[in-house]
């Protein structure tokens, strides 16, 4: 039950094991220990998380209506951070999506990276100033992919960028679903002054196939309260700001 609660969602605390199988949380630790010796899981401090690569990324409907409480608190967050007169870099997403009804109609300039929030900024009243990107959108996504795209990147600088993650952590850095993406997210991280990586804790410690850089790239993470505590300690202690929404 454990291994399967584990490899389901990608990690897992110690208390949240506990409840769902009714044993000790010393119980839940020991039976931990034994299944990282047999190479079923990895442990890290306060629960576990998959040896598997999270290689298939849920399609964005069916992302659009997951936490979408904590996305909303995440986006607010952000656009708090976000100063006005800036101009914002806006990574694909669902939570970046939320960042962009926020923006709208502030004294920012924003490129987005996908077309859902490009749609949302399209009408923004002034004094938001809005970029559009060249670029070719993936097919159920709408994010923004391609040579156009990074050309677009790599023609401009902004102030922030606000990065969507796929995975992130402390040991494997940041990661993402698809080739494409991680060419785009690494074309962000080198357009921009400081990137402040908006991620739900369910993507921490997760790792997908695809490999965008090490994590100090993120100065400031905003997350939930259901990020693992030891994955979140290990980011601050790479020099990455957590700020818990």
């Amino acid at each position: 039950m454990i291994a399967r609660a584990v490899k389901e969602s990608g990690s897992a605390m110690v208390p949240e094991l506990a409840e769902l199988t009714g044993a000790s949380e010393m119980t839940i630790r020991r039976d931990l220990d034994t299944l990282a010796a047999q190479g079923v899981l990895e442990r890290f401090h306060g629960g576990a998380r998959t040896l598997l690569l999270r290689g298939e990324e849920p399609p964005f409907a069916l992302r659009a209506h997951e936490a979408v409480d904590a996305k909303r608190r995440i986006a607010a967050e952000v656009s708090r951070l976000v100063a006005d007169g800036e101009t914002v870099l806006l990574d694909s997403g669902t939570t970046c999506l939320e960042v962009a009804r926020l923006l709208r109609g502030r004294p920012v300039t924003v490129m987005p990276l996908s077309l859902q929030a490009i749609h949302v900024l399209s009408d923004a009243p002034a004094p938001t100033t809005l970029l559009v990107p060249g670029g070719r959108p993936r097919h159920g996504e709408g994010a923004l992919t391609g040579p156009l795209t990074l050309a677009s990147l790599a023609a401009l600088r902004f102030d922030t960028a606000v990065l969507g993650c796929c995975g992130l952590s402390a040991a494997e850095g940041l990661t993402a679903y698809d080739l494409d993406d991680a060419a785009v997210k690494k074309a962000i991280t080198a357009s921009t002054r400081r990137v402040i990586a908006a991620a739900d804790g369910g993507k921490l410690g997760r790792t997908a196939h695809a490999y965008v850089g090490p994590a100090a790239l993120v100065r400031t993470l905003v997350t939930d309260a259901t990020a693992p505590a030891g994955e979140v300690a290990a980011l601050e202690a790479a020099g990455t700001v957590v700020i818990t929404a």
